[in-house]
Order: C-alpha cells, then structure tokens, then sequence
C-alpha cells in the first residue's frame, strides 16, 4: 500500500514539474520573437516565478522515485539506473542550453535598463545593445531543448512501463 502512496507521489511530482516546465517552455519560444524590453522582462519573471513550484516538484518526484526504487527493490536492476543517469544528463543539458543561455539576457534588460524611446519599450536609442540583445535570444534553442526534454522524458517512461534491463 505504501508502495503505491510513493509511485503516486512520483507520477504527481512528474506532473508538477511538466506544468511548470510548459510556461517555461512557452517563455523559452516567445522570447526569441520579442524586441520590447517590458514584454522580454515579463517573460523572464514568468519564467522565474514558476521555477518554485519545478523545484518542489522535482524534490518530491525524485525523493518518492528513490523511496519506491528501494521499497519495490528495483535498484539492481538497469533500468532505473539507466533512467536516473538518463535524467541527470537531460536537467544538465537543459540547464546549459536552457538556462545559462537566458542569464546575458537577464542581465542585459535588468542589469543596465537600457534606455527607453517613447512608450514602445524598444531599446534605443545605442543600436549595439540592440543587436546584442536580438543575437543573445537567438542563441535560446527551444526546439533542441524540446527534443531532449520530451524525448529523455519518453525514454524514461518507456525504462519504467517495460523495465528493459
């Protein structure tokens, strides 16, 4: 009985952390189409403010995934072993594609308040701060990160439904 409270609590934190992780994902293709630096720093506080509930939720998927790997004695087996180097590597790669990616960007709409023409929210009026915002998101990659998420998520579903190894 206990063993299915943790395997619930491990599909609820996947659930969890795929909520938060879709308004980081919708951020992460919104931004690059973006050159108002109001609507750029919106995105960037969405982004941010659901990164609370992704951390909880990760806690409790990882914390009731361990607890039940130990309680159903799968740990001598391959493919939960396979399935957490799989999502080790997929946060790493996320996070070095995802996340570091947006911290120039950060910077650049925070850090300096670049100035403000009008009320458009256009950076003006130094064009190379411009640029340098329009080449920093472009370096996002959300159909890359779309790939490893989805995929390393359907790979590690597929590890637990079949249980391969």
């Amino acid at each position: 009985m206990i063993y299915q409270w943790l395997v619930f609590a491990h599909i609820l934190g996947i659930f969890g952390f795929l909520i938060a992780h879709g308004a980081v994902a919708a951020v992460t293709f919104a931004l690059p189409r973006q050159r108002e630096v109001e609507r750029i720093r919106v995105l960037l506080d969405l982004s941010k403010s659901v990164s609370v509930v992704a951390n909880a939720s990760l806690l409790v998927l990882l914390a009731a995934g361990v607890a039940a790997g130990f309680m159903g004695k799968w740990w001598g087996q391959g493919w939960i072993w396979t399935a957490l180097a799989l999502f080790v590597l997929m946060s790493v790669s996320m996070s070095l594609l995802g996340s570091r990616p947006l911290n120039p960007v950060r910077r650049l709409v925070y850090g300096s308040k670049p100035s403000r023409s009008g009320t458009s929210g256009q950076i003006s009026p130094d064009p190379s701060a411009e640029k340098q915002l329009t080449d920093l998101l472009a370096a996002t990659h959300p159909w890359l990160l779309t790939v490893i998420g989805g995929g390393g998520m359907a790979l590690i579903l597929w590890l637990m439904i079949f249980k391969p190894f």
